[in-house]
């Protein structure tokens, strides 16, 4: 995926702009979203038995987004796990703010778009962390890749990355799944499934009910779960389409970033201890 990504930046030198955003929003979106996904699987350590084996794999795959993310999420990501929809402590709750503004069609269209930002942003306002010693790490090699990257290629190569992180992981028919997977569609039901095509691209992200059951099951097998207790997952709400995803989610007026479950149930005490400890791992 990532060579033919780089040969596509090759390929577009001197190209018009509206090849170059075209490209940049199908080929380069779509597979930095891809990429973005694996990080995802390996910041529960499944594609290594080694903790830190995942760790630098990880900081290596993300080094195509142009962006220094891995790391950081792996840290907020396990919160988000073990304190779902825990206000002050999942990063993954949008703000008051997010809820209040971004209300009308246009304006939850603009909420879409910007997702990647409030995504990486979001966590510094709800649980501030410390930049850790793998986090430092990222951002090194980071800044030394997207240094060759600008070396090689000048600013075209290096915005067709950064570019394409934020497109894609943005107003992108793949970013359904940020929406579908703890968006309140129905009322009763807090975490929603995809089963459609755009698996094969997304890792089984559909499968997300499946992931939050079994989070240490590597995403392949996530399907089997599902075949193996239907009882417990084809009665649940789910969606075929992550394109009616995000046309339900900008149209519907009932739909706004508010539209989650939220619950006040961790002690403060145990939220400060969280916090002097750096979270729950560094």
């Amino acid at each position: 995926r990532s060579s033919f990504k780089f040969f596509s930046i090759h390929l577009l030198k001197g190209a018009p702009w509206y090849t170059w955003a075209f490209c940049c929003y199908t080929i380069c979106g779509l597979i930095n979203h891809m990429v973005s996904l694996s990080l995802h699987e390996i910041s529960h350590n499944l594609a290594f038995k080694k903790v830190w084996h995942n760790r630098l794999l990880g900081i290596i795959s993300n080094l195509t987004m142009g962006i220094p993310a891995f790391s950081s999420f792996k840290r907020y990501h396990m919160e988000h796990h073990r304190y779902q929809g825990e206000v002050g402590v999942d990063p993954d709750l949008p703000l008051n703010f997010e809820g209040w503004f971004f209300s009308t069609p246009a304006k939850k269209a603009l909420w879409v778009f910007l997702q990647p930002a409030f995504y990486g942003l979001r966590p510094m306002i709800t649980n501030p962390k410390p930049p850790g010693k793998w986090e430092f790490i990222n951002i090194s090699f980071a800044l030394t890749f997207d240094g060759a990257i600008l070396y090689f290629f000048g600013l075209p190569g290096i915005l067709y990355l950064l570019l394409g992180t934020l497109l894609g992981l943005g107003l992108h028919p793949m970013s359904g799944h940020f929406l579908s997977e703890h968006m309140v569609m129905c009322e009763g039901q807090e975490t929603f499934c995809y089963y459609g095509p755009l698996n094969w691209l997304g890792y089984n992200v559909g499968y997300h009910i499946e992931h939050h059951d079994f989070a240490y099951i590597p995403v392949k097998n996530l399907p089997q779960v599902r075949v193996m207790a239907p009882e417990y997952y084809d009665t649940l709400g789910h969606y075929h389409s992550f394109l009616k995803v995000l046309y339900d989610f900008i149209f519907d007026e009932k739909l706004s970033p508010y539209s989650r479950t939220k619950r006040v149930l961790v002690e403060n005490s145990e939220i400060k201890d969280l916090r002097a400890r750096g979270g729950l791992i560094k």
